[in-house]
């Protein structure tokens, strides 16, 4: 199926809706659900399903993100850490 695309584009931009993936990826909101439902029976990714708000109108979706990833730090300082000197 879509597993592979899926999976990166989850570890590219992070937790997504799965409406945002299928719009990203351009793969069927069908397919992307099964997908994320096989990805999930694998524990590749972890999935909540969430209801979220868009002009007063509920739309239920999971949110999912990529199970154990943890993105490499943003280059640059960090907030607390005081420079050497």
């Amino acid at each position: 199926m879509h597993t592979d695309s899926i999976l990166l584009h989850l570890k590219k931009h992070g937790q997504l809706l799965d409406a945002d993936i299928a719009k990203g990826t351009g793969i069927a909101l069908s397919d992307v659900r099964n997908s994320l439902l096989e990805l999930s029976a694998q524990k590749a990714i972890s999935m909540c399903s969430m209801t979220v708000f868009k002009n007063g109108t509920p739309i239920e979706g999971m949110f999912c993100r990529v199970s154990g990833y943890m993105p490499s730090a943003a280059p640059g300082r960090k907030p607390g850490v005081k420079p050497q000197e």
